[in-house]
Parts: C-alpha cells; sequence; structure tokens
C-alpha cells in the first residue's frame, strides 16, 4: 500500500507521471459531508489544499508513511490544471490511497473549506498555497479541530505573524499537532550535529555563513502579464516573483539556511542590516533583488552572513557553515540540507582534521511526515507553527534590511503596519491583485534608502 519514500527533490520539483487525469469540476460553495473511516484503525484522511509541486510532493509523502493507510480524500485549488495535474500524479503513484472523485475536487478561493469539510476532526489538512492564505486556511482547520501540514514561509509581514502567532497558540491549547515544511530540522544527519554542537565540539559558535547563489527559478523573474489568466491567478501562478505571495525569492529560497543555522546557534538574531539589488534586468518586472547579503546579529553580537543570488553565469554556492571558538562544522555541504554534516579541528575543512562526518542519508522530507503522523497516532504534543512564524520572521528581517537599506531589528519589523495582502480571506475569483502593474506592465520594486518604512510605496 505505501510507496519508497521520494527522493528530497520531489517536494520541490515534483516530477508528474502518467494515468489518465480525470476533470475537476467547479463546486466552490458546495459543502460536502464528513467522510468518515469505517474503521477507526483503518488510518488517517488527508485533504490537499494547493496543488502544485509543493503540494503534491507533501501529499506523496504523507501517502508514503507507514503503517495504517493514509488516504487523500480532497483536493482545493484555483487552477483546474494544476489540480487535474497533481490529481493524475498522485492517483498514478498511490492508486488505491487516493479516493477523490469529481466532487471533492474544488476551486476558487472558498474551496479549503470545502476541502476541509471532507474530513473530521483529527484528520490532516496541508496547505501548499502562496503563504499570504496561510493565516486564513490555518484558522479554519483550528476551527475544524484538523491536524495540519504547512509550508514554509508561513508569513512576510507583521499583521500576518501577529495572526498566525495567535493562531498557534490556539492550536497548542486545542492540541492540535502542526507540521510547518522546514525540513532540516528533521535531516537526521544535522540533528545529529546539533547535539555535537550543543556539547561544545566545535566550542562556542561565534560566526556562521549561508550561501545559496543559483541561478533562478523561472517564477521568480516573470515577464509582462500576457493577459489570461485573470492578473490575481497569474500573480498567484508566478509566485516566487511576489512579496504578497511568497516573501520574493529571498523568503522563500533562504529561509531554510536561516533557519538551520538559527537552530545550531539556539537563538534568533535581534537585528540585520543588508545590501542587494536588482541587475541585469531587460524586461522582467517581478519584485525581487537578484542578490542579496545579510548580516545578522544575535544577542551576543555574534553574527550569521547570509549571501544569496539568482543570476545565470555566476559562481554556484549552496552550503552553510558554522565557526566555533575551536574548530568548524559544515552544516550542509550542498543544498537546503545537503549531507554530508562533519566537524573539523580548526577552521579548516581538511580530511586531516576531521573530527565527525555524518552517515544517514534518510529523506528529512519523509522523516517530517513521519514524525507528524507518529505524533497524531500517539496523541503526543507536537506543534512546530510558532517556530514555523519564528523562522519567518527573522528571514523577513533580513530581506526588509536589503529592501530598505536601514538597520531591521526584530521589534522594527513586528511593529512595522504594512500587510502585503489585505483582505485576503475576502478575495473571490474577480478580485483585483493586491500589487497593480503599471501601465507598462511592471509592479513597484524596494528602492533602499528612498522608501525606508516599508519595502515598496504601496
Amino acid at each position: 500500500m505505501n510507496e519508497p519514500s521520494l527522493p528530497a527533490s520531489t517536494r520541490r520539483d515534483f516530477l508528474q507521471t502518467g494515468g489518465r487525469i480525470v476533470a475537476a469540476s467547479a463546486l466552490a460553495g458546495v459543502t460536502i459531508p464528513f467522510v468518515h473511516a469505517q474503521d477507526t484503525n483503518t488510518g488517517l484522511q488527508v485533504a490537499l489544499v494547493g496543488c502544485g509541486g509543493r503540494g503534491s510532493g507533501a501529499a506523496a509523502n504523507a501517502l508514503s508513511v507507514s503503517g495504517p493507510p493514509i488516504k487523500l480524500v480532497a483536493m482545493a485549488d484555483v487552477s483546474e490544471r494544476k489540480l487535474n495535474t497533481s490529481y493524475g500524479s498522485l492517483k498514478a503513484g498511490h492508486a488505491e490511497q487516493v479516493d477523490v472523485p469529481e466532487e471533492r475536487r474544488f476551486l476558487g478561493f472558498d474551496a479549503h473549506k470545502n476541502a476541509m469539510d471532507c474530513l473530521k476532526p483529527g484528520d490532516i489538512a496541508i496547505f501548499t498555497t502562496p503563504l499570504a492564505f496561510r493565516w486564513v486556511h490555518f484558522k479554519y482547520a483550528i476551527e475544524k479541530g484538523l491536524n495540519v501540514f504547512m509550508e514554509k514561509p508561513v508569513i512576510a509581514d507583521a499583521p500576518s505573524a501577529k495572526r498566525m502567532y495567535a493562531l498557534a497558540e490556539e492550536s497548542e491549547k486545542k492540541g492540535l499537532k502542526v507540521g510547518v515544511g522546514l525540513m532540516s530540522r528533521h535531516s537526521k544527519s544535522m540533528q545529529e550535529l546539533h547535539a555535537r554542537i550543543q556539547d561544545g565540539e566545535i566550542g562556542d559558535i561565534i560566526m556562521m555563513r549561508a550561501y545559496r547563489m543559483a541561478g533562478p527559478l523561472a517564477s521568480a523573474f516573470s515577464k509582462k502579464w500576457p493577459g489570461t489568466p485573470s492578473e490575481l491567478l497569474w500573480q498567484i501562478s508566478r509566485f516566487h516573483s511576489f512579496l504578497w505571495a511568497s516573501g520574493g525569492c529571498f523568503s522563500d529560497f533562504y529561509i531554510h539556511h536561516i533557519d538551520h543555522c538559527c537552530w545550531m546557534k539556539n537563538a534568533w538574531p535581534v537585528k540585520a542590516q543588508a545590501i542587494g539589488g536588482r541587475h541585469y534586468r531587460e524586461d522582467y518586472v517581478d519584485q525581487n533583488f537578484d542578490s542579496y547579503s545579510v548580516e545578522y546579529t544575535f544577542a551576543d553580537n555574534t553574527k550569521l552572513f547570509m549571501d544569496g543570488r539568482c543570476m545565470v553565469g555566476a559562481l554556484p554556492l549552496y552550503s552553510t557553515s558554522a565557526q566555533g571558538s575551536k574548530g568548524l562544522a559544515v552544516v550542509s555541504k550542498n543544498g537546503d540540507c545537503g549531507t554530508p554534516s562533519s566537524t573539523y579541528k580548526g577552521q579548516k575543512a581538511s580530511r586531516d582534521n576531521l573530527i565527525w562526518q555524518s552517515t544517514d542519508n534518510s529523506n528529512p522530507y519523509q522523516n517530517e511526515w513521519d514524525a507528524l503522523v507518529s505524533a497524531i497516532r500517539r496523541d503526543q504534543p507536537y506543534n512546530e507553527a510558532k517556530r514555523g512564524i519564528d523562522a519567518s520572521v527573522a528571514t523577513s528581517m533580513g530581506r526588509m534590511a536589503a529592501h530598505t537599506a536601514q538597520e531591521i531589528t526584530w521589534d522594527d519589523f513586528m511593529e512595522c503596519p504594512h500587510e502585503f495582502a489585505p483582505d485576503v480571506d475576502k478575495w473571490t475569483m474577480d478580485s483585483p491583485p493586491p500589487v497593480a502593474s503599471d501601465p507598462d506592465g511592471r509592479y513597484p520594486v524596494p528602492q533602499p534608502g528612498i522608501i525606508k518604512d516599508r519595502e515598496y510605496k504601496a
């Protein structure tokens, strides 16, 4: 019944497989009764809200958890094409566990409610839409008594963060289990490294470095809206290009490095200063910078340097390290959580200086699902919501510092009243986008040193 664990890359680049794809129906507003399992021992039910590559990969991981079978019983999206593609791929890979007839495939901005209405309390809702919708979906899941898996990042602005912190507290009080897609924390290699750092193997951490320098994803560099579908739906399909939808490439790409470095340090930064800029923009109209360099400062004055770049033809670097008073740790050798992690005497990562190198190559994407489902089945405390918000705030501080050319403290960010997507809970398929293009099809971009109190002129 359970397929082998998918490679780690498939959560980000879900390979679409064959199989007959059944057309989805637009049934927004239709309420479907709870789908009850015939026997409480047969397993959990899952609803997928957001059917892109990340959602499809997360659902596949959920269906791959061992034990009583987990079933996918409802799906929701604003794109019929994505919903159809996701359904076909998941059905081809997990035929017996995908039970989503046309009447449980929902389209529209209210589709999340329809999908979650198909679950019973204690089942799992998966949220993999653009982050602006996260608090809306989380709120409804809590009302329904559902456990949750949500993708990162979970916020891009302070008003959303405040809502999410309140919801996180409510979910904890209700005993709900919540997983957040910061899979580095579930890398067994990194877990062992964290324990070794806490035991003093490299001494006190005095500096950390993180690099995520690669060519851009297609959806991070966008050209002019072609006129179809609606501008709002087009922006959702190009979510990396817009701050409201993803926090831009900085928040969406770099959060893993920032999160696992802060984990190694056991602290969140108190302030950030940064530089960044746009280069070779030609006719691209997105809101991203091409390069970022952020200096994060912790309460004890140690530093994390996060360098990011999305540029064709430039030197690729994709790793993290921690320098201690006695030695060096390679946290991620290549990738968001690329093995092997290792520790060294002194500050040179050479064979002669090697103290320890990890050997575990288990899939962290699968590990995080195994941990979440285990906690649900055993009714053990498990809630990553607050930590996911903290990681998203820390990441957003660095982005805001680069976009404004100001030093941004944690409190500065949390006190900024600007909201990228106000009233997102009221959107319909006919709603205008939260950021509109100018007559030339371009969108407002950050102007460091000119606009200092927010990331662009609203």
